[in-house]
């Protein structure tokens, strides 16, 4: 059994063969596209942090109004930079969206991708410690998230306030129980992997990774899950840590996709990144049959509790609720997903 989920990067263009023509028709119809995905069953909708682009950028409004919307589904990120982030605004903002969620967010976080400006971070005023690195920031940033999120009292009061005030040290409010539990950490090695294992957060794994031995993306990705997996066992932690990994799957079910997706990708690509050889995953698009027999093979599927389905939001909520439901149907129960 798998919770399967869309990932969305919110792509907008003014474009006449968008969809999403402005900023306003990205966020609209990822709230839809929310709503769609629970009518059909679908256990997430997840969506994806960029600055300086034309995609979704600032999260938590987007969250809590399609928290608001729905009423099971998972909302959740894939990934927030935490090197733009101040973590304990960060956690009133996540507390706000998990409370009108009714707890149900799932926020994935990491240290960040390369983005669209040289150093962006730094004109939302950070700078990484000296001798630090800004991907150093970024897991400093993380940790003070999750400590914040623990809900225990840090900050003198005042004794004159203009509020009455419980007693002792105070806490961050307001305060959503059991959040801290739904952080996850978008990683790209084995390295990170295995922290984000220690500091106990649940693990989300993309469509790519660091080249670490030369195989094949998703032998690599499940060597992953499984030392993340080990570290979590070894560190003790009290509860059991889920598992998520992305993929571009099409069900060719109709012209549509076969004009759209007829053409997948069907093997590995090689490239740099932030100057790491890194391996990007294939897409999957085949009619149905095959389909189900490639996605067999993918052994970090496999080992994964969680399937995010990365979705091209610029076809249109219809269309994209269409992606969806063609996995659900078709391909899901054939593999025992469901």
């Amino acid at each position: 059994m798998k919770k399967i989920g869309f990932l969305s990067f919110g792509h907008w263009n003014p474009s006449p063969q968008s969809q999403t023509r402005s900023a306003g028709d990205a966020l609209l119809q990822s709230i839809d596209l929310a709503v769609a995905a629970e009518e059909l069953g679908a256990d997430g909708a997840y969506f994806r942090v960029h600055h300086f682009a034309r995609q979704l950028a600032s999260p938590f409004p987007l969250l809590a109004a399609a928290g608001a919307r729905t009423k099971k589904i998972e909302i959740g990120t894939a990934v927030i930079d935490m090197r733009y982030e101040n973590p304990l605004y960060m956690a009133e903002d996540a507390g706000s969206a998990d409370l009108i969620a009714n707890g149900r967010l799932q926020l994935g976080i990491s240290r960040g991708s390369p983005e669209q400006v040289i150093d962006g971070w730094r004109y939302f005023g950070f700078e990484p410690k000296e001798g630090s690195t800004d991907a150093d920031m970024g897991r400093q940033h993380a940790e003070v998230f999750l400590e914040v999120l623990k809900g225990e009292g840090f900050a003198e009061p005042d004794p004159r306030p203009m509020f009455p005030n419980p007693p002792g040290l105070l806490r961050l409010e307001p305060f959503s129980e059991g959040l801290r539990e739904r952080i996850w950490w978008g990683s790209a090695s084995n390295a990170t992997a295995v922290w984000a294992a220690k500091q106990g957060m649940n693990l989300q794994s993309s469509t790519l990774k660091q080249d670490e031995t030369g195989e094949p993306f998703h032998v690599q990705q499940a060597a992953q899950i499984r030392l993340y997996r080990e570290a979590w066992k070894k560190a003790g932690h009290g509860r059991a840590p889920r598992v998520s990994v992305s993929r571009s799957i099409f069900a060719l079910v109709d012209d549509r996709d076969r004009a759209y997706f007829g053409r997948g990708n069907e093997s590995d690509q090689i490239g740099f990144i932030d100057n790491m050889r890194a391996v990007f995953g294939r897409s999957y698009a085949a009619e149905p049959d095959r389909l189900i027999e490639q996605l067999k093979a993918d052994e970090a599927i496999a080992e994964a509790d969680t399937l995010l389905l990365t979705v091209p939001n610029q076809l249109g909520v219809e269309y994209n609720a269409h992606v969806i439901e063609a996995i659900l149907k078709h391909i899901a129960p054939a593999l025992g997903w469901r």
